[in-house]
């Protein structure tokens, strides 16, 4: 069930995103988002889409690999389309059949927010989880956000929390996989019947699961303090980082992006008004 969700994992390489700086990587992803938000005309639409299409094939990741990532989304896309398509205020009208109105501004924004659903979810994906270690990827948030410690926020913490958060996902849905294997080993039903009877046979996975959780936690904790871990202060890097070209070169790249879907919607009209 949860073998193919690759949200959250590290595929080691040596590509062009690979190499960038972390805390570029960091600043683009937020920047790549709002660009996505900023899309309102198809051909905005189409420019941002091949853009994600080259990330892409410039990380090294198989499109496959990409694709599984929208797994877990699955039903957010459903249920955001059907939102979308049904409860609209358009006025072209394609479908009506008692309370039932499908017109054809629905469709339109229901495929639009789909798309924007999808590209937010890959774009992130690539730029940041694929393709940066947690190590780089704690170091790039804590220096983003160092200034933060003039005024007593624990940055350290903060970004070591997200870190671990994040990499701890595919740990987290192998462990519900096995579990859920050993309960079908003993017996267990988790496909017949109606909802409410999904919904109670989920039981004896999610008791276990999180005893297991709050087990790994403390040993994670108890490896730190062995280890004397004492969160950010006084603490030395073996790995320093610097901008380099490749850097100033992607964000010459977002930057040309962004001129580009500010013209594209300029010169032509938005799908979603």
């Amino acid at each position: 069930m949860f073998k193919d969700i690759t949200l959250g994992q590290y595929f080691p390489g040596n590509s062009f995103l690979h190499k960038l700086d972390p805390r570029m990587k960091l600043v683009l992803a937020v920047f790549y988002i709002v660009l996505i938000f900023l899309a309102k005309s198809a051909p905005a639409y189409a420019l941002v889409f091949l853009f994600t299409v080259l990330l892409i094939a410039v990380s090294g990741i198989s499109f496959i690999t990409v694709l599984k990532s929208l797994k877990p989304i699955f039903l957010v896309l459903i249920f955001t389309t059907l939102i979308n398509i049904f409860w609209n205020n358009g006025t072209t009208v394609l479908f009506e059949w008692k309370f039932i109105v499908i017109t054809l501004e629905g469709i339109i924004r229901a495929i639009t927010m789909a798309l924007r659903i999808i590209l937010l979810m890959v774009s992130t994906s690539v730029i940041l989880m694929y393709t940066t270690s947690p190590i780089a990827l704690t170091d790039g948030l804590e220096q983003l956000l160092s200034p933060l410690a003039k005024i007593k926020i624990p940055v350290h913490t903060f970004a070591m929390m997200m870190t671990m958060a994040l990499r701890f996902i595919p740990t987290l849905l192998e462990e519900t996989q096995k579990i859920i294997n050993a309960q079908k080993a003993r017996g267990a039903d988790f496909d017949s019947g109606n909802i409410i009877t999904k919904a109670k046979a989920l039981i004896p996975v999610l008791i276990p699961l999180l005893i297991s959780q709050f087990r790994r936690a403390e040993e994670l904790a108890t490896a730190m303090e062995c280890r004397c871990y004492r969160g950010g202060g006084g603490r030395t890097r073996m790995t320093i980082l610097h901008f380099s070209v490749r850097d100033f070169i992607s964000a010459g790249l977002v930057l040309a992006l962004f001129a580009g879907i500010l013209l594209l919607n300029f010169y032509f009209p938005a799908l979603i008004k």
